[in-house]
Parts: structure tokens; sequence; C-alpha cells
């Protein structure tokens, strides 16, 4: 799933001793406007005075004619809600700002809240830069072992969480914040993986939702191989985009056609499987393909990184594999001192509980060779990458149709070339939800509200603001 590009912060947080809806927030400043708090919330939401876990939450209070809170998270599964409401003004607009105080929140498992820890950090730099690709038993039997190794540290280090750490979870966690907070109904804005959690809200509290914005939605109906092979292919249709646009720059390092260039980018791939690019990062990484593909990933969230992409893949043409390696490093939340915040361990755990997974991993290569049909670059990468769900020590709960009956108009905002999740996705959420209305963005990137679309921001800030539905189906035009 999308991560969440955001700054490292420091937060200091003061603890609550209560739960339920009599909890308090015990807010504290941490510094540039903000404050910060913890909510005591049961570790098992079934055994309600039980052990508590606590979650961490920041505040920024509204600038004008205050309405209530709104809730937001960057998706993930794994990114920080902290870090995001620290980006306030990259989060919402102005206006939203003026009439809300702006919530975010690190989700159980996650970044300051009680979070999952699997392996060191040499352990997950050798894991992140695997070969996603493998093409031969050796290769195989290396995939399988590594991910058998993610599943038991997970297990050795965080066991007792590992069974309460699903979406479900996190979402009735959201109710007892919302009710902390003193608002009688939930304004939430969730981006990507963020989009789940605020449908599955909606399902679970329907009475208590104000408004809900679930901008780059996952389609929750999908089983998880299904879901991997259609993000591959979200991958493939922002790689062309990506590439069509790169012709009309005078630093493209690609001539021809976008299927030339495919070529070129799939030789250097095959290359780095055995030869690995230079990484002038002096940190010991080889540049292999693990490394290369997530470089090439990474950048495609984002329309504005096109030309650092350009300016990566001229480099690595020519043996140098740093940018690409830096780029990577964003979408793992790798650390400039080597060290990783948890998103990548919080991002497995977290999907393997929400989600029934194979257990043979025979099924996993079966579907990688299927998906390398459609999304031949990315198809074999994107379908291994969920192979340590296949040994995972908790098993996954039933999955439950998704409809939230009795909500509000809820809005659903899909972009037509989303890398990471796909359109179809957010139409296919829209029509789920018993009240789910389609708004859709002629645009590149992934996720649509402030990503340069007056249309789009427009029809999110008069909806939480005012409560204005936009009619389903709307769709707002390209830009640029």
């Amino acid at each position: 799933m999308a991560a969440a590009f955001a700054a490292v912060v420091l937060l200091a947080s003061a603890c609550t001793g209560t739960t339920g809806k009599e909890a308090a927030l015990d807010w504290s400043d941490c510094g540039d406007g903000f404050e910060c708090a913890k909510l005591a919330v049961p570790l098992d939401h079934e055994k309600p005075t039980g052990e508590k876990i606590g979650i961490s939450v920041i505040r920024l209070p509204a600038s004008g004619d205050r309405i209530g809170s709104i809730l937001i998270n960057p998706g993930g599964p794994g990114s920080s809600g902290i870090q995001y409401a620290r980006g306030a003004t990259s989060a919402l607009s102005k206006a939203v700002r003026a009439r809300f105080d702006v919530i975010g929140f690190d989700p159980r498992g996650v970044g300051d809240s009680s979070p999952v820890r699997c392996l060191s950090t040499n352990d997950l730099d050798s894991y992140v830069g695997l070969d996603g690709t493998p093409d031969s038993p050796d290769e195989v039997a290396i995939l399988e072992e590594s991910s058998r190794r993610f599943a038991s540290g997970c297990q050795a280090r965080s066991g007792d969480l590992l069974a309460h750490i699903g979406t479900a979870d996190a979402a009735r966690d959201m109710d007892l914040l919302r009710a902390a907070l003193g608002d009688p109904r939930l304004t939430y804005l969730g981006k990507s993986y963020g989009t789940q959690l605020g449908a599955v809200y909606a399902d679970l509290f329907p009475d208590h939702v104000r408004a809900l914005v679930l901008d780059g939605a996952v389609d929750p109906s999908l089983p998880p191989l299904e879901l991997n092979a259609a993000q591959a292919r979200g991958f493939e249709v922002a790689l062309d985009a990506f590439l069509e646009n790169c012709f009309t720059a005078d630093d493209c390092p690609f001539e021809g056609s976008i299927t030339s260039a495919r070529a070129e980018i799939t030789k250097l791939l095959r290359h780095t499987d055995t030869t690995p690019l230079a990484n002038a990062m002096n940190d010991g990484r080889p540049v292999g393909e693990g490394w290369t593909a997530l470089g090439l990933l990474t950048p495609l969230y984002d329309r504005q990184a096109w030309p650092i992409l350009r300016q990566a893949l001229g480099q690595a043409l020519k043996g140098d594999g740093t940018t690409l390696l830096r780029m990577a490093d964003l979408l793992v939340d790798r650390q400039e001192d080597g060290g990783y915040t948890n998103q990548t361990e919080a991002n497995m755990a977290i999907n393997c509980v929400d989600s029934t997974y194979p257990r043979d991993p025979e099924a996993f290569a079966a579907a990688a060779r299927k998906a390398v049909k459609d999304a031949p670059l990315f198809g074999s990468y994107v379908m291994w990458g969920s192979l340590p769900c296949a040994y995972w020590p908790v098993r996954a709960g039933a999955k439950e149709k998704i409809d939230a009956p009795g909500a509000p108009p809820i809005m659903v905002v899909g972009t037509k070339r989303d890398p990471a999740t796909p359109y179809e996705w957010s139409k296919a959420l829209a029509s789920e939800l018993s009240s789910g209305v389609l708004v859709g963005f002629d645009g590149d990137g992934h996720t649509a509200y402030l990503s340069g679309s007056p249309c789009v921001d427009r029809l999110v800030d008069e909806y939480l603001i005012d409560l204005a539905v936009p009619k389903d189906g709307t769709s707002c035009p390209k830009i640029g």
C-alpha cells in the first residue's frame, strides 16, 4: 500500500489513565503550535477492562470559527499520522484548518503507539533489498526463508500485539478518540489505506459519521492477491504516463517510444539482478534489483517527483544507483542514520491480519506468473512482497462485507492514473458503501486532494465544512 513521505518528529506526550466514553486527553505543548497527548485503549476490545495500550495523538487547534475536530490518516498501513499532522498545511486547506482542530494519531502498532517490531536494522536492509523477481529455485528459497524470518521475528518481538493490530481494532480506537475529543460525530480524511480504515469505521459506527473523505481508495472486497495484481497494473499505467511525459523533457534519458524505453528499464532491472549499481552513499548497501525497483516505484506516487525519476534513471543507465536508492529509502522510511521507523513492519503486520493469504508459497509463485502477463515490470515484485503473510503466526479473521448501512453520504475520491490505488478501487468502494459518492480526477499520482486540482479541492472543502455532497460520478478535469 501507499507510504506517506513525511519528516521524522520528536513528540512529547502525556498519558491519560482512562478509556471509553469518559476518557479525557491531557494535552501538553509539543512545539510549533501543536499539542500532544496519549489515549489509553484496550489491547483487546473484547476485554475493555483488561490490558491497555497507548495511542499517541497530536492536535493543531482551529484558527477560526471552530466546527469540531477532523481526524486524518495518511495510509500505509504503517505511516505515522503524527508526522502527517505535523505537515498539516500540505494535508488540509487553510479553509479546513480554520474550522477544525486537526487531529493526527499513530494507529496501534505504528510509530509511537505500541509499535510492532520484527527485525534488526541490518535484517531490514537485507529484506527490503531482496530480489522480488526470483528466476531460480535458489532465489525462491531465499525469499521463502527471509519471509519466514520476518514472520517469526514479529512473533518473537511483538507476539502479544499481533492478534490485535487489525484495521477493525484501529477503527474502534478511533471511535474512542472521537468521544475523548468531545465530537458527537466523526469528521475524517483518510488517504490510501486510510480509506479502508475510514470505511471500516463507518461500517462499525454508521451513526457516528459526520463526514468522511476517502481519497485514493482501497477496495476491501478483493482477495489480497487480486489487490496485489491490480496494484501492479496501476504502477504499469503510471510508468507509461511518466514515460509519455518524459519524452517532452530535455533531460529524458530515453529516445524512441514508450515500448523501447520500457525495454531499457527491463534490461536495467535484469542487469541489477546480477550486477548491483554503484552506491555513492558509502553505507555498504548493494543497489541490486530490489532497491532499484523500489527506487523506480517511489517517484511514480507523485507527478512532482517525475523530474527526479528522469535524473535517477539517467544515472542508473550509466551505472550509478545512488538517487534510486535515496528514493527507495523514502518509501520504506529508512532514516539518514540508517535506522528505520517501524513503517515496513507495521505495514506487513496489519496487512497479514486484515486479509487471509494463502499458506502455500506456490500460490504466490502462481500468482506472480499470472500477474506479469498484465504487469511485466512490477507484477512479480508486488506479488512476492506479501510472502511473509504465508507464514504469519496469527490467522486473519473472516472478511466481512463493508457497506456502512445508515451512514450519511461518504465522499470517495479516485485518481484515474493512481499507481498505488487504482481508480477501479475507488469506483468499487463508492458502490459498495450504501451512501458512497464518487468523485473522479483525471490525473496522475497517488491521491487527489491538494494535488493540484482546484475542482477536487473545492468539492472536498465544501463537503467537509458545509456538508455539501457532490453529485455521484462527478469528474474533475485534467490539469496542466
